[in-house]
C-alpha cells in the first residue's frame, strides 16, 4: 500500500535501544541476542539485547559477567534488576541486583 512522505513522516518513530537498566525486573530466561551498530564515528561495532514486549534493551558485558558471578553462587536465581549509575559511556557502572 503506497503512503505520501507526509503521513509516514507524521507516523514515524525512531527505532532506539534501551538499557536493560530501564526494567523493573529481568528473567534470566530471556533470549539474548545479538545486534550490529554503527558509532557516531562510523565505526561499526556489535552489541547484546534481550527483547521485552517488542522494544530491544541493551545489555551491557559488565551486566553478563556480574550476572555470571551470582549465578555461580545462586544457580536457581530466576530474576534480577539492574542499577545504573553515571551518565556517559566512561563512567557509567551497573550493579546487578538478585531478586
Amino acid at each position: 500500500m503506497a503512503t505520501t512522505l507526509g503521513d509516514y513522516a507524521k507516523s514515524y518513530e525512531t527505532q532506539t535501544t534501551k538499557n536493560i537498566s530501564d526494567l523493573k525486573e529481568v528473567s534470566v530466561d530471556l533470549q539474548l541476542e545479538d545486534r550490529n551498530g554503527i558509532d557516531s564515528k562510523g565505526v561499526p561495532f556489535k552489541y547484546k539485547v534481550i527483547v521485552v514486549e517488542g522494544i530491544d534493551y541493551r545489555v551491557p558485558a559488565s551486566v553478563i559477567g556480574n550476572l555470571k558471578a551470582i549465578l555461580q553462587k545462586k544457580p536457581d536465581l530466576k530474576k534480577f534488576s539492574v542499577a545504573k549509575q553515571g551518565t556517559t559511556k566512561d563512567d557509567t557502572r551497573y550493579t546487578v541486583i538478585p531478586l
